[in-house]
């Protein structure tokens, strides 16, 4: 029998408890659990800034066809490269601020059909 207590075991008092200071603790000794009862909050209130994905589906030729409209805007701009996000994101801020084409988007939507 040992007069020294073993540190994993439990005493009359319960479970060792570490102290709470700035000192890491030992190997096998974590301390209390932690519970996360709340996991699920609620999400963060969206920004006006915050953007929001939108994607689109092209044949093949018309994604070839942008794609080189794309180098070739690269090359009248002296750029390495314009991106599919700046091209839509310019021919949106267009529609929405300009009433000729968004008559004219609106009409090709219709015929579309």
């Amino acid at each position: 029998m040992s007069v020294v207590p073993d540190p994993n075991e439990p005493r009359a008092t319960g479970f060792r408890q570490r102290a709470k200071s700035a000192t890491p603790p030992e190997p096998g000794d974590t301390g209390p659990t932690l519970r996360f009862t709340n996991l699920r909050q609620a999400p963060e209130r969206r920004t006006r800034e915050q953007r929001t994905r939108r994607t689109v589906d092209l044949s093949l030729t018309t994604h070839r066809a942008l794609d080189a409209w794309q180098q070739q805007a690269a090359d009248r701009l002296g750029v390495a490269r314009v991106t599919g996000q700046e091209v839509f994101t310019a021919l949106i801020e267009q529609l929405l601020t300009d009433p000729k084409l968004a008559d004219q988007i609106t009409r090709a939507i219709q015929t579309r059909r």
